[in-house]
């Protein structure tokens, strides 16, 4: 059996204060460029999921959060060519700052229902109906 390295990915599902997740729009050149995602990133070496997650959202959105704040709500497991990816969604509903598209096309705030008409990661597909169940 071939050995197939896990990608670790975390995400971040935001929830305003009206139930509604933010979503970022993947830049062209990228793949799978133009679809709607949770924010967040890779793992990297040495790093705990969480601390990954909080180095991502201030990368990305320009906003910071504390560990605490981070609730595990699911996880996708998706083959990805020659990796297999490992997608750990966080759910939370506190942070510092406004976020900003520093890295995306685009942001949006949308409710769970409004993510089946986007055009999103297969990964992130699954994740909709929990976070309908959660909010």
């Amino acid at each position: 059996m071939p050995h197939i390295s896990p990608l670790l990915v975390v995400a971040a599902a935001l929830i305003d204060a009206d139930g509604r997740v933010l979503l970022q729009q993947r830049p062209p050149g990228k793949a799978m460029a133009g679809l709607w995602e949770f924010p967040g990133g890779k793992v990297e070496p040495g790093e705990t999921p969480e601390a990954a997650l909080i180095r991502e959202l201030e990368e990305e959105l320009g906003i910071e959060t504390h560990a605490s704040c981070l609730a595990p709500a699911t996880f996708a497991s998706e083959a990805l060519g020659q990796r297999h990816l490992l997608l750990l969604l966080y759910v939370c509903r506190k942070w510092q700052g406004m976020p900003e598209a520093r890295h995306a096309t685009a942001l949006q705030w949308v409710r769970p229902t409004q993510m089946y008409g986007l055009e999103m990661p297969p990964a992130d597909l699954p994740m909709i109906g929990i976070l309908e169940a959660l909010l």
